[in-house]
């Protein structure tokens, strides 16, 4: 196995974070009621119960870099996720950042802002 990290992200419900993911491709990999993994590809997500996360202050995060951005950006907007300036869950469309990276983003249902990073 080569080295890599996942992200530990919050949860308020496992069920609505679950069902929210897989609308995107992603599988439940391990779910008990303190943890749950989920999986797409190469791509592995852990949650940890939140239940008084407020997201609107939430300041959780986590960058996924992608080989194909467009594909999973495109994954995201089939599911009419709006893409909005306010509000979660919620899409902000890639674009050339300043640091020369091409970077979208993902607000899911629990405010946690997932960086969308084209390799």
């Amino acid at each position: 196995m080569t080295d890599h990290a996942t992200p530990n992200l919050p949860s308020r419900d496992f069920e609505a974070t679950s069902r929210f993911y897989a609308r995107i491709g992603f599988e439940e990999g391990w779910r008990d009621e303190g943890w749950m993994i989920l999986k797409r590809g190469g791509l592995t997500l852990e949650f940890f119960p939140h239940p008084e996360l407020d997201p609107l202050t939430s300041n959780f995060s986590c960058c996924l870099r992608l080989d194909d951005l467009d594909a999973f950006y495109a994954a995201c907007i089939v599911t009419g996720l709006p893409e909005a300036c306010w509000g979660q869950p919620r899409l902000h469309a890639p674009k050339i950042e300043e640091s020369g990276l091409r970077i979208g983003a993902l607000i899911d249902p629990d405010g946690t802002l997932i960086r969308l990073i084209q390799n």
